[in-house]
């Protein structure tokens, strides 16, 4: 595949602007559709060494000219020997660069090189016992008897020839093999999941002494990088930013006034849709304490206005991101010169992104409230090589404040689409509001609020009936909505102690009138989704 194919055109519009500046050493993870791809790339950046995620495609002319120190192939849920499954492109194993197939990766690695792959009687899905002969260099150090996490049903029963098989676990003959002399190794199980207790150990080994890598990489060192390349990028030029509040906007604006200071300027519109007290931090931190520039402006009005009589999530959703739109390109417009707009993009965006299978796929995410692709700037997008977890390293490094390096994901239409069947009129806003602030009060109290992905209320278009002091009460409800999650593609609704939720709830009734009644959602995702609407 030359370099100037589609994939490869693919490959370089998810990457680019991806790669730290000084980044000398990398390893690339060649993603053949496995649901912990993302999870592998993370884990290896965890272990000190730069990592990115490329489609399977991308060619072994692109991945060379990335000169990294090691190459990962994924897994997969494809069946090596089916008909359009996705291969290995035999030049990667020809580029000198070592080499590990994790699961899929391991069974193409084994079809390629003349091992024998087949599909077993009997599936292993979940925890297995991996049973160590020779550790080899990418065992070294573990036990002989080890759990492991397994996902497959296609085994190798044969390693290719001239490799040393290294393991076997309870439904895989060949779990592990490695070649020293042609720096190729495999495993069977996924090391990149919490259910494999050896798996940073069998990572590390890979990247350390096969690959020989310095593990020097981690988010800290992102701000010096990124801070030479917003400069050299903007040069002597000005920039504006959207600034949300959010823990994305927040750190790519403070990156980008550490390059260039004062001209960089942010601009917060308050949709009086915020939780409580949220313009008033985000205010504070940015013009008060880091003395940011920052023109503020109080739309709630407008945004009201627009909203006066509608109840459907969608069409909330389109007036809010319409107005919002209106009201940056008019606050922009007031400012000179300016030709740089920041935005929050996340390597995560830009992996998501990347689903089709030519470079016209490609979309950049609009992190600061639906901005059109033709507002007339060139982006920047100081977090485009970083997951979220390294945004917040980042964000607590540059001193933002705990409230914001820790926020809860939140939707960009705020606290509207959190009314749910009805207007978003100002009293039930302040509603939930106050319902919400209570949430959150005892929620941290308790020590929580790191622990869930997310916390929130909803305000469903119901009332009911109920009694206070001897008086019957028609009141509104109340819905407690408290996940767990890694990432947000699946949640479990978290296991809140009865004595916090009895506290919540009692607080919520004595303390807002309006409220009667104070519910618990317990649905996981799936089936359910996190928001509700």
């Amino acid at each position: 595949m030359s370099p100037t194919s589609p994939a490869t055109a693919e490959a370089e519009a998810l990457t680019s602007q991806a790669v730290p500046a000084a980044a000398t050493e990398e390893v690339v993870v060649l993603d053949y559709g496995g649901q912990y791809s993302q999870l592998i790339a993370r884990r290896v950046r965890e272990c000190g060494v730069f990592s990115e995620l490329l489609p399977h495609h991308v060619g072994a002319a692109e991945v060379a000219r990335r000169r990294p120190k090691g190459v990962i192939l994924s897994g997969g849920p494809a069946s090596v020997y089916a008909d359009g499954a996705p291969r290995l492109e035999r030049e990667v194993l020809e580029l000198g660069i070592p080499v590990l197939g994790i699961c899929y990766g391991m069974q193409l690695l084994a079809r390629e090189l003349g091992g024998r792959v087949e599909g077993a009687e009997v599936g292993e899905f979940g925890r297995s016992q991996l049973t160590v002969r020779d550790s080899g260099r990418l065992l070294a150090g573990t036990p002989s008897e080890q759990t492991c996490w397994m996902s497959h049903r296609d085994t190798v029963f044969e390693p290719p020839p001239g490799f040393t098989a290294l393991a076997a676990s309870t439904a895989s003959p060949v779990a592990a093999f490695e070649s020293h002399a042609r720096e190729v190794y495999g495993i069977q199980f996924h090391p990149e999941v919490i259910h494999t207790p050896y798996g940073n150990q069998v990572l590390t080994n890979f990247l350390a002494d096969v690959c020989g890598c310095e593990r020097s990489w981690s988010p800290r060192s992102v701000i010096d990088e990124q801070i030479d390349r917003i400069r050299a990028q903007v040069g002597d030029g000005r920039a504006i930013c959207g600034l949300s509040g959010g823990v994305d906007s927040s750190v790519a604006a403070l990156l980008v006034h550490r390059a260039i200071g004062d001209r960089l300027t942010c601009v917060f519109v308050d949709h009086g849709l915020m939780r409580k007290n949220e313009g008033a931090q985000v205010i504070a931190a940015f013009r008060d304490h880091f003395r940011v520039p920052l023109v503020a402006v109080d739309a709630s009005e407008r945004f009201l206005g627009r909203l006066r009589g509608v109840s459907d999530p969608e069409e909330k959703r389109k007036r809010i991101g319409a107005e919002f739109i209106r009201v940056f390109e008019e606050e922009a417009a007031k400012l000179e010169d300016v030709a740089y707009l920041v935005q929050g993009t996340l390597y995560s965006d830009v992996i998501e992104s990347g689903g089709g299978t030519g470079a016209a796929t490609i979309k950049s995410h609009h992190n600061v409230g639906g901005l059109p692709e033709n507002v007339g700037f060139d982006l920047v997008e100081p977090l485009r090589a970083l997951f979220k977890d390294e945004v917040r390293a980042v964000g607590a490094e540059l001193g933002l404040p705990e409230r914001l390096v820790w926020r809860q994901p939140f939707p960009g239409p705020g606290l509207a689409i959190r009314i749910v069947g009805g207007e978003a009129t100002r009293e039930r806003l302040e509603t939930l509001r106050e319902a919400d602030a209570i949430l959150q009060d005892e929620i941290r109290k308790a020590g929580l609020y790191r622990e869930l992905w997310q916390s929130f209320c909803v305000l469903p278009d119901v009332r009911t009936v109920g009694v206070q002091g001897d008086t019957r009460t028609y009141g509104n409800v109340i819905v407690i909505r408290a996940v767990t999650s890694d990432d947000a593609m699946t949640a479990d609704w978290a296991r809140l102690p009865y004595d916090l939720l009895e506290q919540i709830a009692s607080r919520m009734i004595n303390e807002i009138r309006p409220v009667g009644r104070v519910v618990l959602d317990i649905t996981s995702k799936p089936p359910g989704t996190i928001e509700w609407e």
